[in-house]
């Protein structure tokens, strides 16, 4: 499968519309189903919305991979993180060497874990971690723009290619993961662009920040907007001066899941800016991006809201790596269980539901 060579066929690929025949196929099968109609909530619409995206109601997933992309970040030289950059490398080590947290609960939800290099500092590569480096890092977002708006947008086509190769693979469901210190500042920043939100608001401890480095992460975020003045309405200028090689990338995921109708498994803060950034972009890439969890940072819920999108799991998760899009996977299993295998009303014999409005 071809990646695709510019933003624009990306952004026209990914522009295509749910199909909605599916869906209604899809919806239809559920109420055959032997159980009070609905009654399996986001489980039922979550497939159903896969239908649509696949353009069939006839749903596997039985090959699924959570991509990994990991870079760093020049904000930490302003004291916003507990460690420095050298932790992104010696994480995406652990990767490869299939020793994190994501690994061990993607081994147990049968899911292959692909960490990507985006931008690691300094990172010489290693085996099991595929090099597609934009950058040795980014620049320090209080000091200008992260990254140049073309290296925002070949992370963005990288981030699509990296779906393309899966889905020649054959996988049929994938997940987002990320690695890079300091990568909850530029998630905030971004956040606070795209919402129009003060960073009192959605700038959280990260991975555990004292008051003292909660105050310097806001101060940080607030002189990266005032430095940089990203315009809301161009999400790759967003990305370009105040995001990261990751979220870029990720934002090049979810178009590539709408490009390719791959259903996209959104993990926490990161991942779910992203997914913003990519529907600002493109609104039709909506129907690629599923929610699997509420991140415990102060801005998750209010990403989600601004997408439209309900998780299924609330767990107070804030780990990152995949790991909350990973911990969902079992549900979709346990869903096309049901669907694909559960009786219906004839062969049991039972009448069939019938929906009815309140009150009748």
């Amino acid at each position: 499968m071809e990646p695709l060579e510019s933003i624009e066929a990306l952004l026209e690929m990914a522009s295509v519309p749910a199909d909605e025949t599916a869906r209604a196929a899809a919806h239809k099968h559920w109420a055959s189903l032997a159980h009070p109609l609905g009654s399996l909530g986001l489980l039922e619409t979550m497939l159903e919305d896969a239908a649509a995206l696949t353009g069939s109601a006839d749903l596997c997933f039985d090959r699924r991979a959570v991509l990994v992309l990991c870079a760093d970040n020049g904000v930490v030289a302003q004291g916003v993180t507990q460690t420095g950059p050298e932790v992104t490398a010696a994480v995406a080590r652990g990767f490869a060497a299939g020793e994190s947290p994501v690994c061990r609960m993607a081994k147990a939800a049968r899911c292959a874990v692909v960490p990507v290099d985006m931008g690691i500092l300094d990172f010489p590569g290693t085996a099991g971690v595929l090099s597609c480096r934009i950058g040795n890092g980014t620049r320090d977002i209080t000091q200008g723009p992260a990254m140049t708006r073309a290296q925002a947008e070949q992370a963005v086509l990288t981030g699509a290619a990296l779906v393309a190769r899966q889905v020649g693979a054959g996988v049929n469901l994938l997940a987002t993961g990320e690695m890079g210190i300091g990568n909850t500042t530029t998630s905030a920043a971004v956040a606070c662009t795209l919402l129009g939100r003060p960073a009192e608001d959605f700038v959280g401890r990260g991975a555990g920040l004292s008051d003292a480095g909660l105050a310097r992460k806001r101060a940080a975020v607030r002189r990266a907007l005032e430095v940089n003045r990203p315009d809301p309405a161009d999400p790759l200028d967003v990305l370009a001066k105040v995001g990261g090689f990751d979220l870029a990338g990720l934002c090049g995921v979810f178009l590539g899941g709408a490009a390719y109708r791959v259903p996209v498994l959104a993990d926490g803060l990161i991942s779910t800016v992203a997914a913003l950034c990519a529907v600002r972009l493109c609104p039709a890439a909506s129907k690629a991006v599923f929610a699997s969890h509420v991140s415990a940072e102060p801005a998750g819920r209010a990403v989600l809201d601004a997408l439209g999108k309900e998780p299924l799991i609330t767990a107070g998760m804030r780990l990152g790596e995949g790991t909350g899009a990973v911990a969902s996977i079992p549900l979709w299993d346990m869903a096309r269980a049901v669907y694909a295998e559960s009786y219906s009303f004839e062969t049991c014999g039972v009448e069939a539901y019938q929906p009815q409005g309140e009150g009748v």
